[in-house]
């Protein structure tokens, strides 16, 4: 394809990434349904060429810095709190899944090797990072459900891929060793974890060095991208690597962003990843043309591998049930015997849990990484793209009823044991206490009164709406709104006033700043 061709297409997808974003909020569906849906159909739109997606670049490209926004923004305390439960998904499920679905594939066509239907199983394991998110920022779970799932989705893939690997050499070398698999996984896993310990250190340091905003913000989007690289390059887990150095970065970004850098980055930082997560369901979308072409069009497609396909998804779902309900069922044994470290999830909880497994990228590119000519490949390819359409199209959209249905509460150990308004009074009081022990001079003279009089009555008012929260709701949100109301007017004579050519450009510009973030802390104290 000429490269200017190239960069049109860019532009469309992300156009249609726009108008197919604004379809699903209008209709209420999951924004990734509409993304995939509108890629399939975009597929076979005339005039339009065959989309070859190239794997190993598709999650260079794409996974790193998904991976790294769920490492960034997770609640680490917690995701020590459940690392138990997530290893269990994370590798034990993925294990599972694959061994079932080889064992299903293996007797719908006892011709195919079983080293084939193992690296089915291996593409198909793993939820996807890109999916779980996409479909868990349309929904509200309880903390330990949705910790679960962003754990599982961080950690799962580097478990898919080692199985993969280790399915297709035995494939092709006829030898396969668990031994020699369990240990590469840890080999992997742990070489990972020292790469991106390595380079999330050395991204503090450099960090802490910098002080031009614009550099810091270069130097943290790459370095997703980086974590990956070197991963790979000393043939270690990049996955691992990557989720690493996001979870280092995200723990101290705190205390080495000016407040300035991180609304800057998070603000960049935000669009990049809209754009890339949609951009990955545009491409799936897009491969459906070149998948059924492959299996000989869409009418072969149905008639020789609809029902086997159809089988192999089913199975593949009830592996993961069988997986989470067994998992609670072995909590509730613990319990009974003594052990009451964790708290079973019940039905209900596992029922939200097993749904939750939204196939994606990696599925994909491992599928169109199989080697030409490697046994049951065109199968393979479309079973793969199935998995992803059935999963997001059929779980994503259904997931919200499912939580609807369940009517989980929060547990109260997963409770905080502060309350935002009890937090917020904690700030002012430790605000009021070192505003009052500086507006003193040495000889005892009040030199700060006002700022004396504003903290304490924050102090005291925070407090009190701490206590009392109910009360004062209506009245907060009142105030909040005529602030609301009173920037929005500031900002109509501001804009005036330059149209007018009575102030310039600079004046227009830093007041319409402080405009900005009078009205962002407004719209944070009011929600």
């Amino acid at each position: 394809m000429d490269p200017t061709h190239l960069f049109e297409l860019v532009i469309g997808m992300f156009l249609a990434i726009i108008v197919l974003h604004y379809a699903a909020h209008r209709l209420g569906l999951p924004p990734s349904v509409a993304l995939l849906a509108g890629g399939a159909l975009l597929a076979f739109a005339p005039g339009l060429p065959t989309i070859e997606v190239d794997p190993e670049l598709v999650l260079i490209i794409f996974l790193p810095p998904l991976l790294m926004d769920g490492a960034w923004f997770i609640a680490l305390g917690r995701l020590r709190r459940h690392m138990i439960g997530i290893a269990s998904l994370a590798v034990g499920a993925v294990v599972f899944t694959c061994v079932v679905v080889a064992v299903v594939t293996h007797l719908l066509f006892p011709s195919l090797p079983w080293a084939a239907c193992a690296a089915l199983g291996a593409i198909v394991s793993p939820p996807d990072a890109v999916s779980a998110r996409a479909v868990l920022q349309q929904v509200k779970l309880p903390r330990r459900l949705q910790i679960l799932l962003e754990g599982e989705s961080l950690f799962n893939d580097a478990s898919g891929l080692v199985l993969f690997r280790f399915t297709i050499a035995a494939a092709v070398t006829g030898a396969f060793s668990t031994v020699d698999a369990v240990g590469s996984f840890f080999v992997l896993a742990i070489g990972g974890a020292l790469v991106g310990i390595a380079i999330g250190t050395v991204w503090v340091l450099l960090v802490r060095r910098l002080e031009d905003d614009y550099l810091i913000i270069a130097a943290t989007a790459l370095l997703s991208w980086t974590s990956y690289l070197l991963g790979e390059f000393f043939h270690v887990s990049g996955v691992i690597a990557t989720v690493t150095t996001g979870l280092i970065a995200g723990w101290h970004q705190h205390t080495v962003f000016s407040a300035a850098t991180r609304m800057r980055g998070t603000s960049f930082w935000t669009v990049l990843v809209f754009l890339m997560e949609a951009a990955v369901f545009i491409l799936i979308g897009l491969s459906l043309r070149g998948v059924v072409e492959r299996g000989g069009g869409i009418d072969v497609v149905v008639a020789t591998m609809g029902l086997p396909i159809l089988v192999i998804l089913i199975a593949l779902t009830l592996a993961r049930f069988a997986w989470v309900f067994g998992s609670d069922y072995v909590i509730r044994l613990c319990n009974m015997l003594g052990i009451d470290r964790y708290t079973p999830l019940g039905a209900r909880g596992s029922t939200v849990l097993g749904w939750a497994g939204v196939r994606g990228v990696v599925t994909l590119a491992l599928a169109l990484s199989v080697p030409e000519g490697f046994p049951g490949r065109d199968f393979i390819l479309v079973t793969s793209f199935a998995v992803i359409l059935g999963t997001v199209l059929i779980q994503g959209t259904t997931l919200g009823k499912v939580i609807a249905w369940a009517k989980l509460s929060e547990p109260a150990s997963e409770k905080p044991r502060l309350t935002m308004s009890q937090t917020e009074a904690a700030m002012a009081q430790a605000q009021f206490v070192v505003v009052r022990s500086r507006a003193y001079d040495g000889d005892g003279n009040l030199v700060h009164p006002q700022l004396l009089e504003r903290y304490q009555r924050r102090a005291t008012s925070i407090v009190d709406y701490a206590e009392r929260t109910e009360d004062y709701t209506p009245v907060l949100h009142a105030h909040f709104d005529l602030v609301l109301e009173a920037v929005a007017t500031g900002r109509r004579e501001l804009i005036r006033l330059h149209r007018a050519g009575e102030i310039d450009d600079e004046t227009l510009h830093e007041l319409e700043r402080d405009l900005d973030l009078e009205e962002l802390s407004a719209i944070s104290a009011k929600a």
